[in-house]
């Protein structure tokens, strides 16, 4: 009995021991991936985040959306060729206002290295904000998918799960990306999980008639209602990240450029 309990004993402390270990390996990691991003602000010379609107509002009026040059013009203003002198990966920097996502956006070669890769290069979990390696780096195609980790403290695309909320996509409607050829802005017109495999992840497209199809889909699968009815003729912007619950499916927010 004492040699049984003395084994179980000796286990549960190697079982402590590697979870303590694995607990602070990640905690670096977090901690190396956010210096990495806050480096990135540096060296682009990211804008300061404008003074949030005040919180009351009056009751009888609603509440409008925030127009688009506030955002875009500061944005504008960020120093990709700096950026582009560390990683020629870096293709522009992407945001959503308000929220935790504010990020370099890099294109590789493939669809695996910047899952453990930062903007940098720099080797860790927390991955970067990354364009599908099939899509044109100029987003000519109609939809241009782009992935990022759930991360579990906020960062990367973690934020994107709160879309599932009509209130928070009406606090936050619009992404921003600035590339070389200047500001773009997206209108999120859908949110909803979608397996691995569904059409939100199409980048090919014979004809209108696919477009539309493609667009239908992601409005009867979305779990919001904007009011918004993406058109043929738009540029499709698809969020990608994990849902949390396994690796079959995913969590995708959808935008269309703004005109």
């Amino acid at each position: 009995m004492k040699r049984m309990r003395l084994v179980l004993t000796l286990a549960l402390a190697a079982v402590l021991i590697v979870s303590g270990g694995m607990f602070i390996h990640q905690l670096l990691d977090y901690r190396a991936g956010d210096a990495a991003y806050e480096e990135a602000a540096e060296i682009a010379k990211l804008p300061e985040p404008a003074s949030e609107a005040p919180a009351e509002a009056p009751a009888a009026e609603p509440t409008p959306e925030p127009s688009a040059e506030p955002q875009t013009d500061p944005l504008a203003s960020i120093d990709l060729a700096a950026l582009q002198t560390v990683n020629a990966d870096v293709l522009g920097w992407l945001s959503i206002p308000d929220t935790a996502i504010s990020y370099p956006l890099v294109q590789g070669a493939d669809n695996d290295y910047y899952l453990a890769h930062t903007w940098n290069r720099s080797s860790s979990a927390v991955g970067a904000i990354f364009m599908d390696a099939r899509c044109a780096s100029d987003r000519s195609g109609f939809n241009t998918v782009i992935y990022g980790h759930r991360m579990n403290n906020g960062s990367m695309f973690a934020s994107l799960k709160y879309y599932n909320d009509p209130s928070y996509r009406q606090a936050h409607p619009r992404i921003y990306l600035v590339d070389t050829s200047g500001s773009h802005t997206y209108d999120i017109y859908a949110a909803y999980e979608v397996s691995t495999e569904g059409e939100a992840y199409r980048l090919s497209f014979s004809d209108d008639t696919e477009r539309q199809a493609f667009l239908n889909d992601g409005l009867s699968r979305s779990v919001i209602s904007t009011g918004i009815t993406p058109q043929i003729s738009g540029r499709v912007l698809t969020l990608s990240t994990c849902t949390g619950r396994g690796h079959a499916t995913r969590w995708v927010v959808q935008a269309v450029e703004a005109d």
